[in-house]
């Protein structure tokens, strides 16, 4: 397990083991085996030579974070693909787009679960963050709806030594549009990409 929160949630196990008597050996072990968490600052590993984490990450705090813990990894360059939720806190939009552009070198903006609102206008508001000059200066972003597209272009990007973040679904195996649930694995894509069966589109 990568990643400075990691420490904190390893010293926290650790003292809740130690509050409980639990003999240290044992909580060493059990730190020790943990294989990691699902979608939470996971590493995908094909053999390709740049770094590709999939982040649960879905709010400010939360890709901010993960964005901080990827800088010290020290790659090249940060290419992080995000979207925002629907029918849920319009208000990080624009925080969310301005964090990924200042803290990445290639943001591509795209869909999470838009729900019951129209996916290009929470991009939009994703957007306003990056172009309101409240927020700052900008680097250079794409956007891209299809969530698959939009990591396939992520990859295909990727040169060695780079990063590629792909944040806010994590674990989740499924987007929601209106009422509708379809399957959807940002590992799945990935791992498709990489393999060479989902070719740039």
């Amino acid at each position: 397990m990568i990643g400075e929160h990691n420490v904190y949630n390893a010293l926290a196990a650790i003292a809740c083991g130690i509050v409980e008597q639990i003999d240290i050996q044992t909580i060493k072990k059990g730190v020790e085996d943990v294989p990691g968490v699902r979608g939470r600052f996971e590493l995908i590993d094909k053999g390709q030579d740049f770094t590709v984490v999939i982040d649960y990450a879905h709010t400010p705090d939360g890709l901010k974070n993960v964005l901080l813990s990827s800088r010290k990894l020290n790659p090249k360059r940060i290419i992080t693909v995000f979207g925002c939720g629907g029918d849920r806190d319009r208000e990080k939009r624009p925080q969310m787009g301005n964090i990924s552009t200042t803290l990445s070198d290639y943001t591509i903006i795209t869909t999470d679960n838009p729900r019951n609102e129209d996916p290009q206008e929470i991009i939009k508001e994703i957007e306003m963050g990056i172009r309101n000059k409240s927020y700052g200066y900008y680097k250079s972003y794409e956007k891209i709806t299809d969530r698959a597209e939009a990591i396939t272009k992520a990859l295909n990007y990727a040169r060695q030594g780079d990063l590629v973040l792909i944040a806010g679904k994590g674990h989740e195996t499924y987007q929601i549009f209106g009422d509708k649930k379809i399957h959807f694995d940002d590992f799945e894509v990935v791992e498709k990409v990489l393999d060479g069966t989902i070719k740039n589109r």
